[in-house]
């Protein structure tokens, strides 16, 4: 593996390799969209993850020249995005880009998010759908979801120290090194993977921040059901806990204990 680009401080570390990974599930209506808006020359590679679709997203992505893994068996949201950053790890990647393919999120901001982690300035990037009440609603997405989207926002920001807009983005850039760190093969193979991994990135010192994107919802944009949003925004409470839990020194648990075998690893 290749290891995290070095710089003095104040310094302007070179360019070094951005791969793209897609998450994907069923994402052939949108997948040519999403690709065909990131800019050129802005990521070396791009990685679609197919988590056994019914469709043919396998055949759109390889029609368009990316590099398409195939899992045997659907693995869920988390288990799809751990295949994406081992690659990404192994590729020699220093910049990583998760983008859903289904054409929700704006792949023009990925160079923006990817210099602000290239100066130092950020170490995690996430994508804003919220930077209105008005406009996020006119872009469709459904009240009791921008409800929940608001309340978990905040309760998310005063347990982590942190002022994001919006905490449960599908456009997300690490650093290398954050991917390094951050023990994400102990994370959950569902949709609260997401809010595990930035309490993890908060807890081991690193620092987020985020863009806005447009909203995009729409009958071919990925969504789950209400009950799976419940479901998901009572686990996300739950890892709140399990991070003051860990801080305070009470309750040890592994999805805070740092990812040293990765460090090893890279070190060779």
């Amino acid at each position: 593996m290749s290891e995290s680009i070095p710089h003095e401080p104040g310094s302007i570390p070179a360019r070094g390799r951005v791969i793209a990974v897609m998450p994907a599930y069923n994402a052939a209506s949108t997948l040519e969209r999403t690709v065909a808006d990131i800019p050129e020359g802005s990521v070396d590679e791009i990685v679609l993850v197919d988590d056994c679709s019914s469709d043919n997203t396998v055949e759109v992505a390889q029609r368009l020249g990316l590099t398409v893994i195939q899992h045997e068996r659907n693995t869920g949201y988390g288990g799809n995005q751990k295949t994406c950053y081992r690659y990404a790890l192994d590729a020699g990647a220093d910049y990583v880009v998760m983008i859903h393919p289904d054409y929700q999120y704006d792949s023009r901001v990925i160079p923006v998010a990817v210099e602000l982690i290239r100066l130092g300035i950020c170490d995690v990037i996430l994508g804003s759908r919220i930077r209105t009440r008005a406009e996020t609603l006119a872009g469709g997405m459904p009240l009791y979801k921008y409800i929940a989207n608001r309340a978990l926002t905040i309760i998310e920001n005063i347990a982590l120290g942190q002022n994001l807009g919006d905490f449960h983005s599908g456009f997300r850039a690490y650093s290398r090194a954050v991917l390094e760190k951050v023990p994400f093969e102990k994370n959950s193979d569902d949709f609260v993977f997401d809010s595990q991994f930035l309490a993890q990135a908060v807890r081991f010192g690193f620092k987020l921040s985020d863009i806005p994107v447009p909203v995009r919802y729409f009958e071919e944009a990925s969504s789950i059901n209400f009950k799976r949003s419940a479901q998901y925004g009572l686990l996300t409470l739950n890892v709140m806990v399990q991070y003051w839990l860990n801080r305070l020194g009470i309750w040890k648990s592994e999805l805070f204990t740092e990812n040293r075998q990765q460090l090893i690893d890279s070190e060779k």
